[in-house]
């Protein structure tokens, strides 16, 4: 394996394994919100104790999150130095901007929600608990913004320096709100507010079989079921959204997510295939014209196709296919299950329904496969461009890396990583096995309100 390709596996190894920590912060910060808003509005112990369990799960969350994130910007200097050098301006923008207006609004207020219990009063932590929530969310837009320039870059010119090219700002604003930004914000955020609600929706099935803390996990589960269903049906709306931006800025890659090589004929949207990329065939079950439809509001309408850009400009197509397909079929499931576990709720039958509570337990992998899936067929279908149509990949590489350092701090990574998962699956573990506080000791210990 060259050195690209080392470099590229290696990034997508760590901002992989970084990815499945911030998604679940946002979201379940979002639900503490909903939980001590609860307990403020209502006074019953039962809100206090969730939320004193979660936000120590979500201490957790945030800790390894921001272990795993460090790792991350080293290897832009380290793997990726031309590509520094070209996006250092708009970078360092946005990653300055998520610095100020994000990390520090998040971490300086968590030490008053982790240990402020008994030393502010309860509308304090309340407003701490927003604090970090709006936080974690800030964090998550500088992020996109800087993600999104470089699926559509605006805003910028571009200078020759001694050192090569570089794309230098004009119009901040321009840069923020580029074409992709908005689209891509609220998919992504809704697909957080999922993966928090199926961590506790998970643990609250596993509490409701063990046939324990069944108060706490029954009122746990509607909050998050509501969460649930909001992400759900978020999701569809903005992936749609997503779909018609992508089609007009990035058409290679819309080709690619339902392997369309026709130049410009209209394009069905498959259920499920295989892409042989060799014949440019995909064998599969289709919809005729439902991608044109989806796109154009016509099923009629032309939709430009692989063969309308040269060879090398072309994503992997199979890859970014499979990847694609995988998150919606995921996509769908999770709403399917939000509304079955809905009306079982509703019923107050859930409880009798242990092979739908089985499910709901293990569910919980799901949000974090389609959040990758997701995150593979957008950034795969990006290529061959780092940067959209101004800078490829294998022209970002750092000149002096070789592929046998690439290779060692790869293997390393991995085994500190692994090290990092057993060590958070345990404590993770540990927590929701010791459960939730008993209610006396909340009320010795917490808040008087």
């Amino acid at each position: 394996m060259d050195v690209e390709h080392l470099s590229r596996l290696q990034f997508a190894f760590t901002i992989g394994f970084h990815y499945l920590f911030p998604p679940l912060s946002i979201g379940l910060g979002l639900i503490i919100v909903a939980m001590e808003g609860m307990y403020l509005k209502t006074h019953e112990i039962i809100y206090h104790q969730m939320t004193r369990f979660w936000v120590r799960v979500f201490g957790l969350i945030f800790a390894i999150g921001v272990a795993t994130g460090i790792v991350m910007e080293f290897q832009f200097g380290t793997n990726w130095s031309n590509y520094s050098r070209f996006v250092g301006d708009v970078f360092g923008s946005a990653l300055a901007a998520e610095g100020v207006f994000a990390f520090f609004l998040e971490s300086g207020f968590l030490a008053i929600l982790l240990f402020g219990w008994d030393k502010v009063s309860p509308k304090m932590h309340f407003f701490a608990a927003v604090m970090v929530a709006l936080g974690s969310h800030f964090s998550a837009i500088w992020i996109i913004v800087a993600n999104s320039w470089m699926q559509t870059p605006t805003g910028y010119h571009l200078v020759q320096t001694a050192s090569g090219m570089r794309a230098e700002i004009t119009d901040f604003w321009a840069l923020v709100f580029n074409p992709s930004t908005v689209d891509r914000l609220t998919h992504t955020l809704a697909a957080a507010w999922q993966t928090g609600a199926w961590l506790v929706l998970s643990v609250s099935a596993y509490y409701l079989l063990k046939n324990k803390h069944t108060e706490f996990a029954t009122k746990s589960m509607k909050i998050g079921l509501l969460v649930s269903l909001i992400g759900s049906l978020g999701q569809l709306v903005t992936g749609h959204s997503s779909a018609q931006t992508i089609a007009q800025y990035q058409p290679a890659k819309l080709a690619a997510f339902e392997g369309h090589y026709p130049a410009n004929e209209p394009a069905p949207m498959y259920l499920f295939g295989w892409v042989d990329e060799t014949s440019q065939q995909v064998i599969g079950v289709k919809v005729p014209g439902m991608l044109s439809f989806l796109v154009h509001g016509d099923s009629k309408a032309p939709v430009t196709g692989l063969n309308a850009f040269p060879a090398a400009d072309r994503p992997p197509v199979n890859v970014v296919f499979q990847t694609y397909h995988a998150m919606v079929a995921i996509g769908m499931f999770l709403i399917g299950l939000s509304l079955l576990t809905a009306y079982g709720v509703w019923k107050c039958q859930i409880t009798q329904w242990r092979l739908v509570l089985w499910v709901l337990v293990f569910t919980v992998l799901l949000p974090q496969a389609a959040n990758l899936l997701g995150w593979m067929s957008a950034e795969i279908g990006r290529q061959p461009w780092i940067v959209y149509g101004l800078l490829r990949t294998k022209d970002g590489l750092s000149p002096n890396v070789v592929a046998s350092q690439v290779w060692s701090s790869l293997i390393i990574f991995g085994l500190i990583y692994a090290l990092l998962l057993a060590v958070f699956l345990y404590l993770l573990n540990d927590k929701i096995q010791h459960g939730p506080e008993i209610a006396e000791q909340v009320e010795s210990e917490g808040h008087r309100a």
